[in-house]
């Protein structure tokens, strides 16, 4: 139905991504659009280059000089801590939860700066607010999720451990095992959610759906095409690597401004738009469904965009202008 007997190709899509990334960027180069769509990859999670090591106050901090720095009435302030802390806490995860949240509803704002090529924030902001706060209440629950997942194999592993050592019947072996199977148990977790999420954007932009049955779309696409999802993640991490690799030099060669968030990342832009690009020209093999220019094709994109696998047509798929097809 999505296309199962074509090929499924890792190249061909990045070097269209390479194409592509020409297109929206170079030509022509128009700088206010790189700084729009560069603020929507800041929205999206993209905060700029590589961190790198400033000096810090503390570095040549020496233990007999702490009364120095204390101040001798601290005392007097000690019951007031616990209230600090736990404000200070508290505002912390405000600040998480905010910055979830604009980084769901960048993630399809970029997207459609780079499927329609515009330096769009405000239309798309309102256009996709439904399925960015879908997408947004989704992972705060992988979240939430995860937080009790590490809590429950922490109130088993510790239990188990104080039991054993009780009994002096705990063996190094033993301990090394549970600590690599709960160490490869959350790996695989992290891993499955991390490219589950990467896809769901692209498949709740495509059919304006919600968070959930991205979720299951695409848990099934990779179910039934393992294989070529596995070569996706092993170039991938070539890629970050090649990134990361970029990202430093550049950080250097601009003595660290490569580094500030949202310049680092307009910097960058050229990687960020190649990779996003090269994730969504790789899920189109998949069929309309997957395909995020289903709908609407910029002309310039003509011409590098190889057309999809054939697939049955659909009345919900085909544009409504579009002549009806016709097979035996």
């Amino acid at each position: 139905m999505n296309g199962g007997e074509a090929k499924i190709e890792i190249f061909k899509p990045f070097g269209e991504a390479f194409e592509l990334t020409k297109k929206i960027l170079f030509q022509p180069f128009d700088l206010m659009k790189w700084l729009v769509i560069g603020f929507a990859a800041f929205l999206s999670g993209h905060l700029g280059g590589i961190g790198v090591n400033f000096p810090s106050p503390f570095r040549n901090f020496q233990p007999h000089r702490a009364d120095h720095i204390i101040p001798p009435h601290f005392g007097q302030w000690q019951p007031w801590l616990q209230v600090i802390i736990a404000s200070f806490a508290l505002l912390v995860f405000a600040l998480i939860i905010v910055l979830v949240w604009l980084k769901a509803r960048g993630i399809f704002i970029f997207t459609d700066c780079i499927v329609r090529n515009r330096a769009a924030i405000v239309e798309p902001w309102h256009e996709y607010r439904k399925e960015g706060n879908s997408y947004f209440w989704f992972f705060l629950a992988i979240m939430l999720g995860a937080l009790l997942l590490a809590a429950i194999m922490l109130a088993t592993f510790i239990p188990l451990g104080w039991l054993g050592h009780s009994a002096r019947q705990a063996s190094p072996i033993t301990c090394i095992g549970l600590l690599v199977f709960l160490f490869v148990f959350w790996f695989s977790i992290s891993i499955f959610v991390g490219v589950v999420s990467y896809f769901m954007a692209p498949v709740m932009y495509r059919r304006r759906c919600r968070a959930l049955e991205a979720f299951r779309g695409v848990t099934l696409l990779i179910a039934h095409n393992l294989g070529s999802f596995v070569l996706f993640c092993l170039f991938g991490i070539v890629l970050v690597l090649a990134v990361l690799m970029i990202g430093t030099i550049v950080t250097c060669a601009t003595c660290c401004l490569a580094a500030l968030p949202y310049i680092g990342t307009v910097i960058l832009l050229p990687l960020f738009v190649c990779l996003r690009a090269f994730g969504l020209l790789f899920l189109r093999q998949f069929g309309p469904d997957y395909d995020v220019w289903m709908n609407f094709t910029p002309p310039e994109f003509l011409p590098v965009l190889s057309p999809p696998p054939p697939v049955p047509p659909t009345s919900t798929l085909n544009p409504p202008d579009s002549p009806p097809a016709s097979q035996a």
